[in-house]
């Protein structure tokens, strides 16, 4: 819990598709909340991710929040938000900062990225906005660039070393499809609500969203 108090929560925000999400997305955010000392980190579940909309099937928003929920479940200052799939439509980063700025006036913001998508961020909608709502953070590897270059706008960030976990999504989608092992990459409460669904099994992400 962060000295600032109730009063002035510090709240992260780790958007993403969340297709299924894994253990590297939950190390990424526990090591952020810990060194920035937040008092939450919300994984925010994209309702349309427009950056990948029209390049694969997305399962449907509601099954990724499921799965989500899951996997933070039990950790102590991690959440799922569904303000976007609420919101309806494409998921933009600014509107959720402009939302979360209403619900909680008095917060600081930090919006959680990969040092890839950090390098993107002038391609973001408004990524005027996202800078001037909230301070980047940017999630990178040991033993990476310890000073990346400026963020666009010379918006203010703050890196943060987080272990090298070589599993993304994509490959666990194929690892469903193909039936092999998924122990230890995927939360167990994740992975009961693949089982239980049949996500992923017809050879594909799921359904369109």
């Amino acid at each position: 819990m962060s000295e600032s108090g109730p009063q002035h929560p510090r709240i992260g925000v780790f958007g993403g598709t969340f297709d299924p999400p894994h253990i590297g997305h939950l190390v990424s955010a526990i090591d952020v909340r810990d060194r920035l000392e937040l008092d939450t980190v919300i994984l925010m579940v994209a309702n349309i991710p427009w950056q990948k909309a029209g390049s694969r099937r997305i399962s449907a928003a509601e099954d990724r929040l499921d799965m989500v929920r899951a996997a933070v479940a039990d950790v102590p200052g991690l959440v799922a938000g569904d303000h976007e799939i609420v919101a309806g439509g494409p998921s933009y980063t600014a509107d959720t900062l402009a939302g979360l700025q209403r619900e909680h006036p008095e917060a600081e913001l930090f919006t959680v990225v990969g040092a890839d998508a950090a390098a993107g961020l002038a391609t973001w909608e408004r990524f005027e906005e996202v800078v001037e709502r909230s301070t980047v953070v940017v999630v990178d590897r040991p033993g990476a660039e310890a000073d990346p270059a400026p963020l666009p706008g010379g918006a203010e960030w703050v890196r943060i070393e987080v272990p090298h976990l070589d599993v993304s999504s994509t490959d666990l989608r194929a690892r469903i499809i193909e039936g092999r092992p998924l122990d230890y990459l995927i939360p167990p409460g994740t992975l009961r609500v693949i089982e239980e669904r049949d996500l992923y099994r017809d050879g594909a992400a799921g359904v369109t969203s």
